[in-house]
């Protein structure tokens, strides 16, 4: 008998190869047919894929159709993952493929035998393998040859509804929701349902169907008791924030089963759009408190995002929420200074709201907190001394605790200092040294005959001398100063060490910038793609410093 083969897979059986369905072979299919009709049946794969299987996964409709013709069971047999051919056309997108198995699948009863409904082993329908795969067109195909599959559920309990939705396939949504949902199919939604899947992808679209059609999905939560709104903000999407508010302005008020509002999930997150749209529509949320005690304040000293903090006391004006306490007696600020969170506790401290006396339940201030904790380092100290000086203004009539910052506290902030100060000494003696040569090596060198330089004329030398003297003077400056620091650093204050960072990093910056026209002046009037190049990996640098190090940057390291 002729053989061929199929990838170089043998068969299970008498060692023949199946019919070359991998490429379409039509004709070969034929002469094998006339010598064998039985062939198609026992031929298998080691995946037990047969022959209509390998054409669905290449898509030759030709070959298909004439195995169907042949033997029309094969629509329905399985591979060794329980897919059947449709499974496979629905997988790859192959939509002609998929058009011929619709076509004989409407011919089969509506029971579980029909190709349309029947499961592979993950529990998965054809529709499901179209829809996760994005196969937009074959799913239209499957969803007009029989509607009610849009909702039906897999193993792991998503339906094509949930994955389209997750997946932004809007045409998909809007055919499956047309159709009556069956009741029966709910169950539990533990990764959220379809409007909360749409939310998360920030599919906003899906989002205005889902609500027409499907108005029930706004009341369901997943398995932590999470709404759509939750959803919304955690991914900081104000849109659905705005549409879900506008449908239902209660959810607003709705906690999971942490008792958290979705306020507490967009602080936690840093969304601080949505915090900012949740505040506009309902303000009084801000006064939530979760099974902890803690509000949108405590909320955002816990997860450390300051961006949340600032938003937060942008819009929150009453300054009982801002002193709330939570279980412990601990307000935000209390919780910034115990858990070392610096910025955020600056931020607290400096709004005049904020009340530093208040005592928790062991009649501590956010002052002595930070006393308790014994070794401070650099920060931890200035943030003491900031909360000392606001209580000496602000406490004179009240009973707080008394200042304990012992010597072991005063001698790991001077070792702390030292180090510091130590450090820029090294940094900036190095950037002076540089701009300090740059001045008499000026590049391009200078005229034999006046002594001045060659290239003065020139713009990009103008920038180099100036980028290079702020570079002298700003490391020079902080020269001085750590040298006047060394001699008591607890006495040269944060503030002062925080300028004297800003100022190196001034410096390094001037000097990059004449390091770059040094070598524009230098190199240009020969060639200018090495300039170009330089002048681009210069430029990317404090664009890469940004990006690893953000805001600190700037603001160090307060």
């Amino acid at each position: 008998m002729e053989a061929l083969a199929v990838d170089d897979i043998y068969l299970q059986r008498n060692s023949q190869s199946a019919p070359d369905a991998t490429r379409g072979d039509v004709a070969t299919l034929k002469r094998l047919l006339e010598a064998d009709r039985n062939i198609l049946v026992d031929s298998l794969t080691p995946q037990l894929n047969t022959a209509l299987h390998l054409a669905a996964l290449h898509g030759h409709a030709d070959f298909a159709r004439e195995v169907l013709n042949v033997k029309e069971e094969l629509l329905v047999a399985r591979n060794a993952d329980g897919d059947t051919p449709l499974h496979l056309a629905a997988r790859y997108g192959e939509q002609a493929v998929a058009e011929l198995f619709v076509r004989g699948a409407r011919t089969w009863p509506e029971d579980l035998r029909s190709p349309l409904m029947m499961t592979n082993t993950a529990g998965d329908t054809p529709l499901h393998e179209a829809v996760r795969n994005r196969r937009s067109s074959v799913a239209l195909l499957l969803l007009d040859a029989d509607p009610g599959r849009g909702d039906d559920l897999n193993g792991v309990g998503e339906s094509p509804l949930e994955m389209a939705a997750r997946e932004g396939l809007v045409l998909v949504v809007e055919k499956i929701v047309n159709h009556p949902r069956v009741p029966q199919r709910f169950q539990e939604h533990v990764r959220g349902t379809a409007l909360h899947l749409a939310v998360l992808g920030r599919h906003i679209r899906i989002v205005e169907v889902l609500l027409e059609k499907r108005p029930e999905l706004i009341d369901l939560t997943d398995s932590g008791g999470n709404n759509a709104l939750h959803y919304a903000a955690q991914r900081n999407n104000a849109g659905a924030v705005k549409i879900l508010l506008n449908e239902r302005m209660d959810l607003a008020y709705k906690r999971n089963h942490e008792q958290q509002s979705p306020l507490h999930v967009a602080v936690h997150y840093g969304s601080t759009e949505a915090i900012t749209a949740l505040l506009r529509c309902c303000p009084d949320v801000a006064e939530m408190a979760d099974n902890n005690g803690h509000n949108a304040f405590h909320a955002s000293v816990i997860s450390g995002r300051t961006n949340a903090l600032r938003c937060l006391l942008r819009c929150v004006r009453p300054k009982e929420i801002l002193n709330h306490v939570d279980k412990n007696g601990n307000t935000p600020l209390h919780l910034a200074a115990s858990m070392s969170h610096i910025n955020s506790a600056l931020l607290l401290l400096y709004d005049r709201r904020i009340d530093p006396c208040i005592l928790n339940r062991d009649g501590q201030t956010a002052r002595s907190l930070l006393e308790i904790k014994g070794e401070m380092d650099t920060y931890e100290w200035y943030l003491w001394k900031q909360l000392k000086r606001q209580e000496a203004i602000r406490c004179r009539n009240q009973r707080i605790p008394p200042v304990t910052f012992g010597r072991a506290a005063r001698a790991s902030v001077q070792e702390a200092l030292n180090q510091s100060v130590g450090i820029q000494l090294v940094i900036a003696t190095l950037v002076a040294t540089v701009a300090f040569a740059a001045t008499f090596t000026m590049p391009g060198g200078y005229n034999q005959t006046d002594g001045t330089a060659i290239h003065s004329h020139r713009a990009a030398f103008k920038v180099f001398v100036v980028s290079n003297s702020i570079a002298m003077s700003c490391s020079s400056a902080v020269l001085l100063c750590f040298l006047w620091a060394m001699q008591n650093p607890v006495k040269f204050v944060v503030d002062q060490l925080i300028w004297g960072h800003r100022l190196t990093f001034l410096a390094c910056l001037a000097m990059l910038v004449s390091f770059m026209t040094a070598v524009d002046v230098t190199v240009a009037p020969t060639v200018r793609w090495p300039v170009y190049t330089v002048i681009a990996m210069g430029a990317s640098t404090p664009v890469f410093v940004f990006l690893m190090l953000g805001r600190e940057v700037i603001f160090v390291p307060i």
